[in-house]
């Protein structure tokens, strides 16, 4: 799952947090007028999910230093707060067919209770330095993700790269209030670009 569950549910990028307000104009947040889904080598998002969030920013950093942070995945606590245990699940370089498990907390709602959902994901396609597409579930005492599906890309543009995140969820329980999964779903994918941002911008 999306690295991501995070924020939203309190973080939880699947993701995600904390509490952010969407970004403004680096985000892309509109839920009205998609734009078409993101992709990596031709598979995207689930088309039938009704939970979907999609944003992006523009790190002024090296695509190198982005990608390796991205994809050393068992660092992601060293600059992801909500992410508070990470554990490869296969040895070797990040790759199709990876799989990693991580753990990340979730705030009360109305209709959930606070929990730590423990989220296993499989890299399904991955092009080095473009694009990466993971799933999986994300499941804790008291709320279930069924599945979830996160792309992410990354594009050189003039002054750094433009790096774009989309993500959906589906399962009967989260589906059961759709505007709330929603905005934490988005919560979580706002804070994790924004510490991407900042600690590749850092770094550079």
């Amino acid at each position: 799952m999306s690295t991501s569950a995070r924020a939203a549910l309190l973080t939880i990028p699947l993701i995600a947090a904390g509490v952010l307000a969407a970004a403004p104009a680096q985000a892309t947040t509109s839920q009205s007028a998609q734009p078409p889904a993101l992709t990596c080598r031709g598979e995207g998002v689930d088309p039938a999910a009704k939970i979907r969030y999609r944003t992006e920013r523009l790190i002024e950093a090296p695509l190198h230093t982005i990608w390796r942070l991205q994809t050393d995945v068992e660092r992601w606590p060293a600059w992801q707060a909500p992410v508070t245990s990470m554990k490869r699940l296969d040895p070797g370089p990040f790759r199709k067919g990876s799989r990693f498990r991580w753990t990340t907390p979730v705030p009360a709602t109305p209709t959930t209770p606070a929990t730590t959902l423990v989220i296993t994901s499989a890299v399904q396609q991955l092009q080095q330095g473009k694009c990466i597409r993971w799933t999986g579930p994300a499941i804790g005492e008291g709320l279930r993700i069924d599945n979830g599906v996160h792309v992410w890309t990354f594009t050189k543009v003039r002054g750094g790269v433009l790096v774009r995140t989309e993500e959906t969820w589906t399962g009967d329980q989260v589906e059961g209030d759709v505007p709330t999964s929603t905005k934490f779903l988005g919560m979580g994918l706002e804070m994790w670009l924004d510490e991407l941002k900042k600690t590749a911008e850092a770094e550079h």
